[in-house]
């Protein structure tokens, strides 16, 4: 995957608003859905940080806000960040790879839809040139983006993380559903979680600006 972290500063803030415009009105799945679309996603060219997660659940369905449930509690618990931080565009983009609530089957949530990352994602990516760091928050995020190079378990995936970072940083669903999870892996809030804060306060400092040409030669 290309470099994300060369901001493109040519990038015409109206060529994003309209692609956003584009994935709101996006309709390929919609016969397969329990509800009518309602993309539910959050970015802009600016953010460092990126969040994939995987898809709305009901009630961020019912409020149009990404990660606005118990999960999304727990997610700002691991990360350290307040609501508002959390929530602002210029810094931070949510980009699930499911974008509409699929529905719920026997044991949860269905997965999310298939058509809607393969459609989308590349061409959100690409107007995201300032992303620092992936957040890949559960399986479905895993797999789309890592492909082959996940491993075997989630939790496998989640201790292998070096592999994957500085691009990718993986995270088991912090959904009230994986405590089990949680609790068999204890290690995860012990190792994992300092260097997730960490490495998120980085991505979020503002980049020094660039030394002009003069400023170099003065200096060396």
């Amino acid at each position: 995957m290309a470099d994300n972290c060369n901001f493109n500063t040519r990038l015409k803030p109206a060529q994003f608003k309209r692609l956003l415009t584009e994935v709101r009105s996006c309709r390929i799945c919609e016969a397969h859905l329990p509800n009518p679309p309602r993309p539910v996603l959050r970015a802009s060219p600016t953010a460092s940080l990126l969040i994939v997660g995987q898809a709305p659940g009901r009630r961020v369905h019912e409020s149009g806000i990404p990660w606005n449930d118990p999960s999304g509690d727990l997610l700002r618990e691991w990360l350290r960040l307040e609501r508002d931080d959390f929530y602002d565009e210029r810094r931070i983009a949510i980009i699930p790879v499911g974008f509409c609530y699929p529905g719920t089957g026997d044991s949860g949530d269905l997965p999310p839809r298939p058509e809607c990352a393969p459609h989308w994602h590349p061409r959100l990516r690409a107007l995201l040139p300032a992303i620092r760091l992936t957040l890949l928050v559960g399986s479905y995020a895993q797999g789309y983006y890592l492909g082959a190079r996940r491993k075997k378990t989630l939790a496998e995936t989640v201790r292998a993380r070096s592999e994957y970072l500085p691009e990718f940083f993986p995270l088991p669903h912090p959904s009230p559903r994986n405590r089990r999870w949680m609790k068999n892996n204890a290690w995860f809030e012990r190792e994992v979680l300092p260097q997730l804060r960490k490495r998120v306060k980085a991505c979020l400092r503002p980049e020094s600006p660039a030394l002009s040409s003069e400023q170099v030669k003065s200096a060396a």
